[in-house]
């Protein structure tokens, strides 16, 4: 038996998670959503992973997708990152600056970090879908400060001292 899923999102309110950008092109034009659930899962071959809800309408748009993007967010898009979050609504339309990349991907305008992926690996997990991407290309942009989810709210993080890796 597990706790029930309000009790782990209340427990998880104190994990800092980076907020990124997932994008695709959908059959009916770019699609993208605010996720926080990225992360990196293998160096050899290089994967990624991001994980959508069941109920997502940005997963119904994007599940058969081959190739998708990830956008690392800096500090100072956290009004994009809400854009993506919010349903309902032309995530794509001004003031979101994007472009086309490669295989039609769409990639937005001044991220910390864009990562192109074709799909490697899904997986159904209770009511969420586990995408497996295999890093195609990757590029970085300007080098700034990141942007977190923390206790509900997004928060800039700098790191004023080099991390160790």
């Amino acid at each position: 038996m597990t706790v029930e899923g309000a009790e782990l999102r209340s427990a998880l309110r104190a994990h800092a998670a980076g907020v990124a950008v997932l994008t695709a092109a959908g059959a009916d034009g770019p699609v993208g959503v605010t996720v926080t659930s990225f992360t990196s899962v293998s160096a050899a071959p290089a994967l990624v992973s991001v994980t959508l809800a069941d109920t997502s309408t940005t997963w119904a748009r994007l599940q058969d997708c081959e190739r998708f993007g990830i956008q690392l967010l800096g500090a100072h898009q956290a009004d994009l990152a809400l854009r993506f979050a919010r349903p309902g609504t032309d995530r794509f339309a001004p003031p979101t600056a994007w472009r086309p990349g490669p295989y039609g991907v769409p990639l937005l305008d001044d991220c910390l970090t864009w990562l192109v992926c074709s799909r490697y690996r899904q997986l159904r997990l209770g009511d969420h879908h586990l995408l497996v991407g295999a890093v195609e290309q990757v590029r970085q942009g300007a080098p700034g400060d990141s942007l977190v989810h923390l206790h509900g709210d997004l928060r800039p993080v700098s790191a004023p001292t080099p991390a160790r890796t």
